[in-house]
């Protein structure tokens, strides 16, 4: 077992570090915009600040426009120059105004400006019960912000991140948390709660692996009513790695006899197929193509590499990757696979994400060095986030496949040992 689990670690890309890109487009011309701050009614200036600066953040992410930086204070009403900014030589300006703190409800209201004619083009007013989750109330503001401009959607920014950071040895937490990693809340803690996986788009569940007795048990939670319920046990190994789009089918990868397999399970059911049958380690299995195929990760050449076989079992394998001697870490979207390669030359220890396509021979690196793993769609497949650790700290990073841009979220406290988004 001892062999499957360091294969594991490589395969799901747990305890990687890496460096990150920032790469700009080029010779695109994108609206200058400046954010403008309101608030009067805020008197924790901490909490105001970071406020403003996830509203910049997420313009910046969002790669639609040019941001000004500047922390421009104005009146909600504002003034002949804060409603032009001329000298700024601004298109668009993004006013709020915020109301409340992160321990009681909030409201925020907003303004679209054409600083071209000093014209208010809409106005929104958003509230938020929960103050703690104030990120959210920022990152839906800029999501309708976007939508209203008829530009590139963003709205992945509204959805949770789930993942399971380790606390101490043998001790994991399973956490949600906004995009950015400001907004965090612990679900499941005490004892090893690993390999989280949303159970649907709605993010209402999820499925996890804890132990009981030292036996490897699935468990779906529900995030409304807080409960838990066994889904099913399994010795040696049992990792819940994708979930159909209908939310009727599980992907497992379990090790019953020490021989790690590509499994599904039947919620309905109950009923488990086996998938893959291969004397060595097939893992990490995720849907595509329309649910009718499943990727995953197999040692069957001899080093971890991509390969594709029929959601039926029985069916044919195929290899999917043909660079690199380590590709592990899959991850899919409708027909585009996303995995992290251990690169040949260089660096030894440099890991790097790449984007293929199961229709043609397409293939397109997203990361440029360190140590790049465990990549996970967006819920549009317009964005990739991974894990980051580089000096002992664990980070997000999110790439914008179409606006070619990368950004790095840390976690201050703990290591990520997987995530889902």
């Amino acid at each position: 077992m001892r062999k499957i689990f360091l294969f594991l670690c490589v395969a799901l890309g747990l305890y990687a570090a890496d460096a990150t890109i920032s790469v700009i487009n080029q010779g695109i011309a994108l609206p200058k915009i400046a954010l403008q701050d309101a608030t009067t009614a805020v008197g924790d200036a901490n909490f105001k600040d970071k406020f403003f600066k996830i509203m910049l953040g997420d313009l910046k992410v969002s790669s639609d426009f040019g941001v000004i930086e500047d922390h421009v204070p104005s009146t909600y009403e504002g003034t002949a120059q804060t409603n032009t900014m001329s000298d700024k030589g601004v298109e668009l300006i993004f006013r709020y105004a915020l109301e409340g703190s992160a321990n009681s409800p909030l409201t925020l209201k907003v303004k679209l400006i054409n600083a071209k004619t000093a014209t208010t083009k809409y106005e929104k007013v958003y509230t938020m019960p929960d103050g703690a989750k104030y990120p959210f109330l920022a990152h839906k503001s800029i999501v309708e912000l976007t939508n209203e401009l008829n530009l590139p959607p963003v709205g992945w920014m509204e959805k949770f991140i789930i993942f399971s950071k380790y606390t101490s040895a043998r001790q994991s937490s399973i956490v949600v948390a906004d995009y950015t990693l400001t907004y965090q809340k612990t679900i499941v803690s005490g004892g090893l709660n690993i390999f989280p996986k949303w159970g649907g788009a709605d993010q209402t569940k999820f499925y996890y692996t804890s132990y009981v007795n030292n036996k490897p048990t699935l468990f779906r939670y529900d995030l409304t009513s807080g409960t838990k319920t066994k889904i099913i046990d399994s010795m040696g190994m049992l990792i819940a790695s994708d979930v159909s789009k209908d939310g009727s089918k599980i992907l497992l990868t379990m090790a019953p006899k020490d021989q790690p397999d590509i499994y599904i399970y039947n919620i309905a059911t109950k009923g488990l197929t086996q998938i893959t049958n291969y004397p060595g380690i097939d893992v990490n299995g995720n849907f595509v193509d329309g649910d009718s195929r499943i990727v995953f990760v197999s040692d069957r050449l001899g080093y971890p590499n991509v390969f594709a076989t029929s959601a039926n079992a029985g069916g044919t394998v195929e290899q999917m990757v043909f660079h690199g001697k380590n590709n592990n870490s899959v991850s899919t979207f409708e027909n585009y696979i996303v995995y992290s390669s251990r690169e040949s030359s260089g660096d030894a220890g440099t890991f790097n994400i790449y984007l293929i396509s199961t229709q043609t021979d397409f293939i397109r690196q997203l990361t440029a060095s360190g140590k790049n793993n465990y990549p996970r769609f967006s819920s549009d497949g317009q964005s990739v986030v991974f894990i980051k650790e580089l000096g002992g700290q664990s980070s997000l990073g999110v790439v914008r496949l179409n606006e070619n841009r990368s950004f790095q979220f840390p976690l201050k406290v703990g290591r990520i040992q997987s995530i889902d988004w």
